[in-house]
């Protein structure tokens, strides 16, 4: 029997920094083609991001050795044999690529925030299942961003793009443009979520030109549009709805 068992629900090499360095050896050897090299996923493969495995409240050292060991049924993460040991190593190097959300309580009203983030954001984003769907769910984001981080997405929504959420103009056989979010795309056709939060599917033939672009469908809320403050409340909000 192996030293290291899945049953264990503690890493056994979560104090020894060597197996963080080998299991990103045994990661971009054998894990990259899917995850990319730095674990972010790759967007044409739909492979998730991996350093937010540990934002979901039910991922632990032992559940994510069991899905490296077991793979994800229905899907194209298949089982691995690899030896325990190196198991424990992967795990241990997706703990130091994880993102690491807020854990001290932000200093802001809540109750003030959830005002102002249904003027200003309940559109596009969902929190506990209320809200739009153009931009990402926020109910758990300060799990898994910084303060500082979502302070500058909220500033320069343009600086970072998330994965499914990427600004694109379709311009149609009748000179109309649509804009929206990419949600899917193939030589052959794409779908968006256009400016009105309804999807939709074209063939690639049937338009003028797809215009790709790298200016955020969120607005850039400077100092004039929302404080300091009006941003600490805001996601007061959001770390108290979590």
């Amino acid at each position: 029997m192996s030293e290291f068992t899945s049953a264990q629900e503690v890493n056994p090499l979560a104090t020894d920094p060597r197996a963080a360095r080998a299991g990103g050896s045994i990661f971009r050897a054998q894990c990259a083609t899917c995850h990319g090299a730095d674990a972010k996923g790759i967007e044409t493969i739909e492979a998730p991001d991996l350093t937010l495995m540990f934002t979901r409240s039910e991922s632990t050292d032992a559940s994510v050795f069991q899905v490296i060991r077991e793979g994800v049924p229905g899907s194209i993460m298949p089982p691995h044999a690899f030896p325990d040991t190196e198991v424990w190593m992967l795990v241990s190097y997706l703990r130091s690529v994880a993102i690491a959300g807020t854990s001290a309580q932000i200093d802001g009203d809540p109750a003030r925030g959830t005002t102002l983030f249904n003027l200003n954001c309940l559109r596009c984003h969902r929190v506990d299942n209320r809200g739009g769907s153009l931009g990402p769910n926020l109910s758990t984001i300060t799990n898994r961003r910084s303060q500082d981080a979502l302070t500058n997405s909220i500033r320069n929504p343009s600086a970072e793009i998330a994965r499914r959420y990427k600004p694109v103009t379709l311009v149609t056989a009748d000179n109309g443009r649509i804009r929206g979010a990419v949600k899917s795309e193939d030589a052959f056709s794409i779908q968006i979520m256009d400016s009105d939060q309804v999807l939709r599917g074209f063939r690639k033939s049937s338009l003028q030109e797809v215009i790709h672009e790298d200016i955020s469908l969120m607005p850039s809320f400077y100092e004039s549009a929302l404080s300091s403050d009006d941003i600490n409340d805001i996601l007061r909000f959001l770390q108290s709805a979590r």
